[in-house]
């Protein structure tokens, strides 16, 4: 790999896997997000918002098992990895059809952004339930088992389809995998619900207006002889603490430790403003899906929200770290990642979706700052009719 690409903010134009192969090198990359084509036998095309000229074609979500399927699959089960074994137990399994020439196509690339990964680095697959259950057996046999950590579940707030003989579809799948235990998750919150600041938040200081809870001081290891101690002193009141007896009395001294009423035991007042809010779970509802009408929708199909890779991005990564994304299309990832202050590298094949990337890149950037990253690969021109040209 090149300096500018060491540093990251460099945008290929090119396969995917042969850039990986020939340009990303070892435990280059901290992070790695795909959004790779689902398996949804359908075409996508860039709709090119106010604007009359026709839809550019973006990429082509359609798999058949032809004379290209086959070559491919015969290069990736010469080696001797779990790539191999699991794409030859598959087609036992599956038979040689779509679905196999899908995974046939990630099975390479999957490999190679393990390898790019450093020991520290994650990888988080975002894909839907067309192909997520293999996808996972790909995963487990690249990356082990062992370093699997997620499988969250985004909620569409606009299902899919609705259709007459299943639950309609609401929800994508995002695969994390850990490059090995070294990797770190930075805990991510959303604001309190008001039903449970209501709930739990039930008193109110007089002093200061401020909202707090009481908090059990209990410890619930009773085994624990330098933590037994009587509090508050005098009182009669013995007990296996969570805290030192000098920690204690300095949360005491310091108001944040009170008897709640006559011959209640002592707890821990918790300030409400001082909580960073609910800690995020694996089913993540409150991230929109964009449609046409919202302000961020760029006309790009499978575009995902900012605060989709924003979250991703801080819960997995450093300040500095290098992003990359290897089918970048609108360029949600990168830009994500430079408000971030993240270093990134990303890749299409697709010219359309290269140059709606620099585009926002650049807007992002300002009209009077120099474009922060390089791009790498000659891009067709646009001829007379909107199409492009070699």
């Amino acid at each position: 790999m090149g300096d500018d690409s060491a540093r990251g903010n460099a945008l290929y134009y090119g396969d995917n896997l042969t850039i990986l192969r020939q340009q990303i090198a070892d435990a280059a990359v901290d992070l790695v997000y795909l959004d790779p084509p689902f398996n949804s036998a359908q075409d996508y095309h860039l709709i090119h918002k106010g604007q009359e000229t026709p839809p550019t074609p973006a990429f082509a979500d359609t798999w058949a098992w032809d004379t290209a399927a086959e070559r491919a699959f015969a290069d990736v089960v010469q080696g001797e990895g779990a790539a191999a074994r699991i794409l030859l137990a598959l087609r036992d399994l599956i038979g040689t059809n779509g679905l196999l020439a899908y995974l046939t196509m990630m099975a390479p690339r999957l490999v190679e952004l393990h390898r790019v990964l450093r020991p520290t680095g994650s990888l988080f697959l975002h894909c839907d339930t067309s192909a997520s259950h293999y996808l996972k057996i790909l995963l487990d046999g690249i990356f082990g088992a062992a370093n699997f950590r997620n499988e969250i579940a985004w909620q569409r707030t606009q299902p899919k389809a609705h259709v007459s003989q299943r639950f309609s579809r609401a929800h994508d799948v995002i695969l994390w995998y850990a490059r090995s235990p070294a990797a770190r998750l930075r805990r991510q919150y959303v604001p309190h619900a008001p039903t449970y600041v209501a709930s739990f938040y039930t008193h109110v200081e007089p002093a200061t207006g401020r909202r707090y809870r009481l908090d059990n001081l209990a410890n619930p290891n009773h085994d624990r002889p330098n933590l037994t101690y009587e509090f508050p002193p005098g009182s009669g009141v013995v007990r296996v603490w969570r805290w030192t007896r000098e920690r204690m009395a300095q949360a005491w001294a310091a108001g944040r430790v009170v008897v709640p009423a006559r011959g209640q035991v002592v707890a821990y007042k918790r300030y409400l403003d001082e909580m960073p809010g609910t800690p995020v779970t694996d089913l993540w509802t409150d991230i929109e899906h964009l449609h046409h009408a919202h302000q961020e929708h760029l006309g790009y199909p499978t575009q995902k929200p900012l605060a989709l890779l924003t979250r991703i991005i801080a819960a997995s990564t450093r300040e500095g770290a290098i992003v990359l994304d290897p089918f970048c299309g609108s360029g949600t990832t990168l830009v994500a990642a430079q408000r971030l202050g993240r270093r990134w590298i990303g890749i299409d094949t697709a010219a359309s979706a290269i140059q709606l990337t620099q585009a926002r890149l650049l807007a992002a950037s300002g009209p009077d700052i120099a474009p922060p990253f390089t791009v790498v690969g000659a891009l067709p021109t646009m001829s007379a009719d909107g199409d492009h040209r070699p």
